[in-house]
């Protein structure tokens, strides 16, 4: 059977499979489960076309680490066949972890991170595939002598960043994440073993910076996105209070066995206990649930599902500073006795956080920008252009989220 195959992708063109295990990685019902995990959670209730999956995001970041491995390669720096498809086999798993929803429901329907589940997930596969990930397995942990394999997969300028900015700026239609990622791979270089950019790549590195930021917010973090997503979070939390306390019918079997298990006992397991339910658990299971909720005798689970399945979201204000706490309680007494629940249930209607990002860490795995002589300076020395010193801080909006009839001007 021929497996090498050409995938025809929307953003890139033609994507070819390089290797035969990427094509039965590919093929494999745990990595067939990204189709049905939205790459951006609810955002296509703001932007409809938002519907792209994490299995399109892999295949392209794939692309674009077979791209990066081509240009090194071009500039003498050795990067065996071994090296190369363990790499690719890091960057396509790099995110199989992901439960449904991508980012929406992290911590919500398990008490960890993703990226637990995707290493737990390369190591059952490695023992289905007779240790052929090791490699792979080492280089995602970052535990081998080539760091800069590793920060092609993750650091602050990787091949996941570089699909997901191209990928959901073309989904979403806002053109101010399309970044220059052909002409930042080709300059690509490695020096003293760590991934940088050539002097002559900054300006494309700096537009980089900038679309990353600008998309956290129009997209990302946009208000009524942040709203849906957090009412998504409630109906969960709640379905799940209600199961522990035996007042919840059951779902889909890989869905109940995360709602009816106390968070408690999910942290004690092992991973590798999980990855059979997990294996089956996607979006549909979760909006297949919502849907019956809205029938539900609980007026929490009742009023939250119907809302978030009609889109009749709650109102999300965003603040440079907290709100006032006396506003937050009034708004939640105003909750209880407009919707009849309890104190302790008002929470559900009124929420109070913050959100923040950061375009570049420089603190963390920075961006080197390498000159002719031969130094590199960190893009934060690098840039003339941009004030760096803001582009690095934590941008933290505050925001307040609550029903529209709650408003004092309703």
């Amino acid at each position: 059977m021929n497996k090498r195959k050409i995938v025809n992708d929307p953003v890139y063109g033609f994507v070819s499979i390089p290797y035969d295990i990427i094509f039965d990685l590919i093929e494999h019902p745990w990595f067939q489960r990204l189709r049905r995990i939205r790459q951006l959670g609810l955002t296509d209730y703001v932007y409809p076309g938002a519907l792209h999956t994490r299995f399109g995001h892999a295949l392209g970041a794939l692309h674009l680490t077979q791209q990066a491995i081509a240009v090194l390669r071009s500039k003498g720096h050795v990067i065996d066949e071994e090296e190369a498809k363990a790499v690719s086999i890091a960057i396509l798993l790099h995110d199989i972890g992901h439960g449904p929803f991508s980012h929406t429901l992290e911590n919500t329907i398990l008490p960890f991170h993703h990226e637990r589940l995707s290493l737990a997930i390369m190591n059952a596969l490695n023992e289905a595939f007779d240790g052929r990930l090791s490699l792979a397995i080492r280089i995602f942990k970052d535990e081998y002598e080539k760091p800069f394999l590793h920060q092609l997969i993750s650091s602050q300028l990787d091949m996941d960043r570089m699909d997901y900015l191209n990928r959901d700026s073309f989904f979403t239609g806002v053109y101010e994440g399309v970044i220059g990622y052909d002409r930042i791979i080709k300059m690509l270089e490695v020096k003293d073993g760590r991934l940088v950019v050539e002097a002559k790549g900054i300006y494309s590195i700096e537009k980089f910076l900038i679309a990353r930021r600008l998309m956290y917010w129009q997209v990302y973090l946009h208000k009524t996105v942040l709203s849906a997503e957090i009412m998504l979070r409630h109906v969960v939390q709640r379905a799940h209070q209600l199961a522990l306390a035996g007042k919840l019918s059951h779902s889909s079997p890989a869905f109940d066995y995360f709602l009816f298990t106390p968070h408690e006992d999910l942290q004690k397991e092992k991973a590798v206990h999980i990855l059979e339910p997990f294996s089956q658990l996607d979006d549909n299971d979760i909006m297949a649930a919502v849907k019956i909720w809205r029938r539900h005798d609980d007026p929490v689970l009742r009023l939250l599902s119907g809302r978030l399945i009609d889109r009749k979201l709650f109102k999300l204000e965003f603040s440079n500073k907290p709100f006032d706490p006396r506003m937050i309680e009034d708004l939640r007494k105003k909750a209880m006795r407009l919707f009849s629940v309890p104190a302790r249930e008002a929470g559900c209607f009124v929420t109070a956080d913050s959100s923040s990002n950061h375009a570049y860490k420089p603190e963390s795995e920075q961006i080197g920008i390498c000159y002719k002589d031969g130094t590199v300076k960190n893009i934060a020395q690098a840039s003339e252009q941009l004030n760096m010193g803001v582009l690095s801080q934590a941008m933290v909006k505050y925001y307040l989220c609550y029903p529209k009839e709650l408003s004092p001007n309703q």
